[in-house]
């Protein structure tokens, strides 16, 4: 799940960065020292999936919510980098359900070294992460970290579960992405809120302020896996087509539209092939489904939004809620 898409046609990623720029280079540092391998060929692989990380959203996000609430801690880095080490993870064994070629321009592991070596390097990414939570005094991290991770577990397994269920409603739909998606979001928010001295309250509050960020994030993920460009994009799209998950547009088409469109649409996501993809937006474009999924990808940001009031006015609360309306910034 790119955040490449989150951060769209808004400011620069530079601009969300830059009051955090020491603490996430030490974040990176951590990452990189904690990864590094005596063996060429695991170092190799650690250094090609972090080619494809992205913008670093969610280590981001751990620092961004411990200024808004107080004071960054040392234990802050080792949060940024611990989240980043999961969410790697998951991107790899993503890359493995998708059969995806691409991400961020660059060949997939499963791609260039097979699917038993891709899912052998999510362990061991996923592994070093707690060993990494476990170094921290509290072992609170760890809890949440692992609690979060189950649930994106749960998502994984959920969508797994329901492809080729053309019957999927909405509800089941936010519930997958939710465990999927917005969960490691959610957890990097609340850790930043409650190891800069954040109270129950507040550390709740941008809790939600992450998961409603995570699912707005996965809707639009989830538009540019139809309407997308693979050239801009970096990553291969099409992919929920072909695996035959059903996403927030396709579930609305099939509620809207009437018999015979339902009829074709059925054919052609149970026998997906090239053309699918295209000749499907014809009929999402006729039934508006692009304008509802960017109308509910909207009111998630507005609740996310909603959840910063409680945060005094800073430069740190102002940058949260630049991230969540830059969900929203794209050519329609």
């Amino acid at each position: 799940m790119s955040a490449s898409t989150m951060l769209g046609q808004g400011p620069r990623i530079a601009d969300f960065l830059a009051p955090i720029a020491s603490e996430l280079a030490e974040a990176e540092r951590i990452f990189a020292q904690e990864l590094g391998s005596r063996h060429p060929f695991v170092q190799q692989l650690v250094d090609h999936c972090s080619a494809f990380r992205g913008k670093r959203l969610r280590p981001a996000l751990v620092l961004l919510c411990g200024q808004a609430v107080g004071r960054l801690t040392p234990d802050h880095p080792v949060l940024a980098a611990v989240v980043e080490m999961i969410h790697t993870a998951t991107l790899v064994h993503d890359d493995i359900l998708d059969e995806s070629l691409v991400r961020r321009h660059a060949a997939t592991i499963n791609a260039e070294w097979g699917n038993e070596t891709a899912v052998l390097l999510g362990d061991y990414l996923f592994t070093h992460a707690f060993h990494l939570a476990a170094s921290l005094e509290s072992t609170l991290a760890c809890r949440w970290i692992g609690r979060a991770t189950n649930l994106v577990c749960e998502g994984e397994m959920n969508q797994v579960h329901h492809r080729g269920d053309l019957d999927l409603d909405e509800s089941t739909y936010l519930d997958i992405i939710q465990g999927k998606t917005a969960e490691l979001i959610a957890v990097s928010c609340k850790l930043g809120a409650h190891y800069a001295g954040a109270d129950v309250e507040t550390t709740e509050r941008l809790e939600r302020f992450g998961r409603d960020l995570g699912s707005a994030f996965q809707i639009a993920d989830d538009v540019l896996d139809l309407w997308g460009e693979e050239r801009v994009a970096g990553k291969s799209l099409g992919t929920d087509l072909f695996k035959q998950k059903l996403t927030l547009p396709v579930i609305r088409l099939l509620n809207v539209a009437p018999l015979e469109v339902r009829r074709e649409v059925h054919g052609l996501l149970n026998q997906p092939g090239p053309e699918t993809r295209r000749r499907l937006r014809d009929h999402l474009n006729a039934y508006k489904t692009l304008d509802y999924s960017w109308t509910i990808a909207g009111r998630f940001v507005e609740s996310s939004l909603e959840a910063l009031a409680i945060l005094p006015p800073s430069q740190a609360r102002t940058l949260l809620e630049a991230m969540a309306r830059s969900v929203l910034r794209r050519d329609r």
